[in-house]
């Protein structure tokens, strides 16, 4: 139980911070296939070569995959480190501190490539800026989830603050999105006159300004006053092998697996399907992604009410199934016998609901079972939770943007797409697998 309820100003605060990592993670995944192997038509210069490693893997597969896996190694590690640390001033604050700078500035110098030219070089150097940002980054994002399950006390309060939590990372989303829009305005108003630089330019402001919003809980929230936590006492190995002994934690944590794989592959292949699949500049992106978060946060009212009345579980299965059926209509976009914007606009609202239920729900979730966990165990590893389900989440993301960087050698240019519609297919698989493995979930109906 939280020393003190934490108030509606700390709650909004504590979202905050999500607002900071979501808009440089999403930076990465929407932007970093955009900028470095572009489109034709996109008025950028392609930065790294078409290579084919183990004639399977193209190059961007590889880069993508290194960042994601160094950091999926260390999320354990920082986990174990947070969970039993003894800091006077909390156990989770005291690391999201110290990890803000280095996240925005190894995001930044991510898209600041060596060679403004196809090179080897530019691979190797977002290789290793994309393995010290994730190590960063994810320092902050383990030890923030954590304090989820200890900044409440009851599973209605887990939601809302879930909610918040999930604003936030809409918002970090459709600022990533906008990336191209504010490079418009760069060129506009700043007179630069090379698109490359215009971005540039645009991803290092972003960066600075999610670094300010990484700050905000921790200056904001006391934990020594809303939390009222103890250390665990397991070493890491012990940490992970009972964490995965939790059955029900595994159906959860296989489901969110596949999500994060498919909804990387969405994010990855956005600009791609507007610009190549639809015939429709890219400046739009930034105007759908506002139009689905703003409609999606519509629902969150009734998500709230639905998860109370019906539970979580049958939300989040049918959320599942709809994405499938929009994964299925991104192989024949452009092939529908009506207008362009109309095809993306419809696609966009009817993924609305999804990303709501599945933005809110997960965490929820998981903060219930590792509050169940530690009941009955008497450790607290909430952290080590986290980091397991951020450990999947990123392989997901990984996988998601080497699959689809992968597929792009099979067409991604206009008159030349069947690279990108393969990525429909992908989803749609990944989504009905998802949506079995959650099937197998046994939710609890604790009183709210």
């Amino acid at each position: 139980m939280p020393v003190v309820k934490l108030p509606f100003s700390k709650q909004i605060a504590y979202a905050s911070g999500m607002i900071g990592w979501s808009i440089m993670t999403n930076i990465i995944i929407v932007m970093l296939p955009y900028f470095y192997l572009p489109p034709s038509s996109a008025g950028l210069i392609p930065l790294v070569p078409q290579l084919m490693l183990f004639g399977v893997l193209n190059i961007m597969s590889v880069i993508a995959a290194s960042g994601r896996f160094a950091d999926a190694i260390f999320d354990p590690y920082i986990a174990s480190l947070s969970d039993k640390s003894t800091n006077k001033k909390g156990r989770r604050i005291p690391f999201m501190k110290w990890a803000t700078l280095p996240s925005v500035v190894f995001c930044a110098l991510t898209f600041c490539p060596l060679v403004k030219a196809e090179s080897t070089h530019n691979a190797i150097w977002i290789g290793f800026t994309l393995v010290v940002f994730f190590m960063a980054v994810t320092t902050y994002i383990i030890p923030y989830n954590a304090l989820l399950p200890e900044l409440t006390s009851t599973a209605s309060e887990k939601v809302k603050l879930s909610s918040y939590q999930q604003v936030g990372f809409v918002i970090g989303m459709i600022l990533s999105a906008l990336v191209n829009n504010f490079a418009d305005l760069v060129q506009r108003f700043l007179s630069v006159t090379n698109r490359d630089d215009a971005v540039q330019y645009t991803i290092w402001g972003l960066c600075a300004l999610a670094g300010l919003f990484m700050l905000i809980p921790v200056f904001a929230i006391d934990e020594r006053k809303y939390c009222n936590s103890k250390p665990s006492h397991l070493p890491l190995l012990p940490a992970i092998r009972k964490t995965f002994r939790n059955s029900n934690f595994k159906y959860y944590l296989f489901s969110d697996f596949a999500y994060y794989m498919a909804l990387s592959i969405i994010s990855s292949g956005l600009l791609f399907f507007i610009t190549v699949l639809l015939h429709l500049p890219e400046s739009m992106g930034g105007l759908l992604m506002f139009t689905m978060v703003f409609v999606s946060l519509l629902f969150y009212p009734l998500i709230n009410y639905l998860s109370k009345k019906i539970g979580k579980k049958p939300i989040v299965i049918f959320s599942f199934a709809l994405l499938s059926l929009i994964f299925v209509a991104i192989y024949f976009l452009g092939k529908f016998p009506f207008s362009a914007t109309a095809q993306i606009y419809i696609l966009v609202l009817c993924a609305s609901f999804p990303l709501a239920s599945l933005g809110i729900l997960p965490n929820a979730i998981l903060a219930e079972i590792a509050e169940r966990d530690a009941k009955r165990t008497g450790e607290n590893r909430e952290g080590m939770f986290f980091a397991v389900k951020y450990l999947f989440v990123k392989l997901g993301q990984t996988m998601g943007i080497a699959l689809f960087a992968f597929l792009t050698v099979y067409g991604k240019d206009p008159g030349n797409d069947y690279g990108l519609r393969l990525n429909g297919v992908c989803g749609f698989v990944l989504c009905v697998l998802a949506c079995i493995f959650f099937s197998r979930f046994r939710e609890a109906r604790p009183k709210a």
